[in-house]
Parts: structure tokens; C-alpha cells; sequence
């Protein structure tokens, strides 16, 4: 079969939520761990009765998520990814279509309720440091001894996606880490001239190593807007590729888009932040969810298909451009920018 990134790949998943202690901040997180199932849970994650459900922090309402509880993991060793939330109140959960989408291919993805979250009253500046802490702390949990004994990840294979804050997020990390090959911020909050109320955390730009970075962002974007995302692509080391999905928004990229969008649009919010609920379109005059999450799902796993496994079907996909594929799954899409030496 000719490589397509954009279905769901030959392991079931598992996922399975675990507590790590950072004994030098004295913060005990909550994290998320999304795997290849083994060959006895074939299958199960397409029964719905097998979904797991979980609870919005701090409430009552419930979702679930294609992924059996729990499960046994693969055999092997898997590359690893590490997932950093925005400021969803879903937090480390907020994007359970990629993540499982992801450990489907093979992949371990792991995500951590972030410092903000244990320390609400932060400042900018500490919650920068921070997440940037919160990123190498997940990191060294999972090549540590303290990492669940029956999940095997290959130190050499490690990336790093983040959507809004958490894009700021992956991007800062990579002035502390070099453990990190290959990056996917997604809208990323890391614009040097943020809208008011925005989260603005200095960048330098100035990396460990080289690792090819793949920068999605939505046409419609009124929190991060395509005028900041052109300036971060512009100061992205290279290898880099960008592409702009079209009539999205800045929550096209999460869980249950139509319900979130509207959430966000109608929140309360400081006088200060009020152009967030002038300006943002109505869900309905935008394109679906699904559409956007497709969009996500394919770039990113082609991404990085091809650049931290160096898989050939993937890289000579990775190589083309995507009309085609976009026309035949009818998604709005195109490339921006692409500096690949």
C-alpha cells in the first residue's frame, strides 16, 4: 500500500495516566501516556465500549478517547513524543485524536498537566521557566528508571509537538535540550508582538541542535494570528516547513472543535481580552473539525515519519507537496513556507 499518513496505523492503543514526582521543584505531576497496545487488544480501541472516559478537571463532564485503559503494551522499543498543552481546560488531554493517532503508527506519546496548572497564581515569567523545566523533567522521567517497566523508548528517537502555549513551549525547549530531533509547534503563542492578554515569552531562536520543524497554523487564527506565524517561521532554525489550514481557527487543532470554539468565544474575560469574543467567527462559518483534526493528523505523523524515522515511503511523501492528498480528502490546506537547507 503507498504510504498515507493520514489513517490509522496497525496498533491498537492504550493509554494509561500515572503520577511523577519532581523531587527538586516539589511538584508531583499528572501525566498521560498513550502506546501500541500488544496483539491481545487487537481491535479494541474501534469498539466503543472499550473507549476510555475521563472527566474534565475540577468537574463532571465526561469524554472518551479511542484508547483501551490500561492495556499491555507492544513489544519493542518506540520513538517518543512528548505533547505540550495550550491553556485548554482539557489540559494534557486536550488533543487525544492526535496523540492516539500517533501511538496507533507506533509512536509513545506522553503529556504532563503543566506547572501553571499546580501553581495557578504564576507569574509569566514562572510559568515560562517552568514549562521549560516541565518539558526535560517528562523527558528525563521517561529514559529514567522510573518509567513504566514494560514501555520501551529509544532515547536517539524523541520529538516534541505543542499546540498554542505548549508550541511556545517546544520551541523554548530546544535553548536547554538536545535530546530533541524533530519538532511540530502548532500555532504556536511565541509571536514577538503578542494581542493584549496573550502569553509573551522571549525566544531566542538559539538551539542545542538542528532538528527539522514542521509549523502549522489556521488562516482565521485570531489568538495567534498568521501575521505572528509568518515572523516565527522566518526565525525557526532550519530544516523547516510550514502550512496554513484555511478557513480554521486557533481551536481547529483540539478535541470536539465545534464545542470548544464556541466555549472560548463566549468565556469571560478581562476588558483587556474582549477582542478574543469581537473577533472570532462563529464555528458555523468556519470548516469542520474533523477537517482540521485530518489536517493535523496527516502533517504530523508525515513529519515525522520522515524526519525522526528517516522512513524512505515517508520522506518521498514528505518530499512532494500535498494538493493532491488535501484535494482528495477535501481539506483547505496549503503550504507556506519550506527552507529545507
Amino acid at each position: 500500500m503507498a504510504y498515507d499518513p493520514f489513517i490509522r496505523g496497525r496498533y491498537s492503543v492504550a493509554v494509561r495516566t500515572l503520577e511523577a514526582q519532581d523531587a527538586v521543584r516539589k511538584l508531583r505531576f499528572t501525566c498521560e501516556l498513550w502506546y501500541p497496545a500488544n496483539e491481545a487488544h487487537f481491535g479494541q480501541d474501534y469498539a466503543e465500549v472499550k473507549f476510555d472516559e475521563y472527566t474534565l478537571p475540577g468537574g463532571t463532564e465526561r469524554r472518551m478517547q479511542r484508547a483501551v485503559r490500561d492495556a499491555a503494551a507492544a513489544d519493542g522499543r518506540h520513538p517518543l513524543i512528548l505533547y505540550s498543552h495550550g491553556s485548554s481546560r482539557w489540559r494534557r488531554r486536550e488533543a487525544t485524536y492526535l496523540c492516539t493517532h500517533l501511538a496507533s503508527h507506533g509512536y509513545v506519546v506522553a503529556a504532563l498537566d503543566h506547572y501553571e496548572t499546580l501553581v495557578p497564581d504564576a507569574t509569566n515569567e514562572k510559568v515560562a521557566q517552568n514549562r521549560v523545566a516541565d518539558i526535560a523533567f517528562l523527558l528525563d522521567f521517561m529514559l529514567g528508571p522510573k518509567a513504566p517497566r514494560d514501555l520501551s523508548v529509544e532515547p536517539s528517537r524523541v520529538s516534541a509537538v505543542g499546540h498554542s502555549l505548549g508550541g511556545w513551549t517546544v520551541i523554548a525547549a530546544m535553548e536547554s535540550e538536545e535530546r530533541i530531533r524533530a519538532l511540530v509547534p502548532i500555532a504556536p503563542a511565541a509571536s514577538a508582538r503578542p494581542r493584549p492578554g496573550i502569553f509573551s515569552g522571549k525566544l531566542r531562536y538559539k538551539w542545542k541542535r538542528e532538528a527539522p520543524t514542521l509549523l502549522l497554523s489556521a488562516q482565521n487564527d485570531v489568538i495567534t494570528p498568521l501575521a505572528g506565524m509568518r515572523e516565527i517561521f522566518k526565525r525557526l532554525p532550519k530544516p523547516k516547513r510550514a502550512f496554513v489550514l484555511k478557513h480554521a481557527d486557533h481551536i481547529h487543532f483540539l478535541d470536539d472543535v465545534e464545542e470548544e470554539h464556541e466555549a472560548v468565544r463566549a468565556a469571560e474575560r478581562p476588558e483587556e481580552m474582549q477582542w478574543i469574543n469581537d473577533e472570532m467567527r462563529p464555528v458555523s462559518e468556519l470548516i469542520s473539525g474533523e477537517t482540521g483534526r485530518e489536517f493535523t493528523r496527516g502533517l504530523t505523523l508525515g513529519h515525522l515519519d520522515a524526519t525522526l524515522l528517516w522512513l524512505h515511503d515517508a520522506r518521498t511523501w514528505y518530499a512532494g507537496n500535498m494538493k493532491a492528498d488535501f484535494a482528495e480528502r477535501k481539506i483547505d490546506g496549503v503550504e507556506t513556507g519550506r527552507v529545507l537547507s
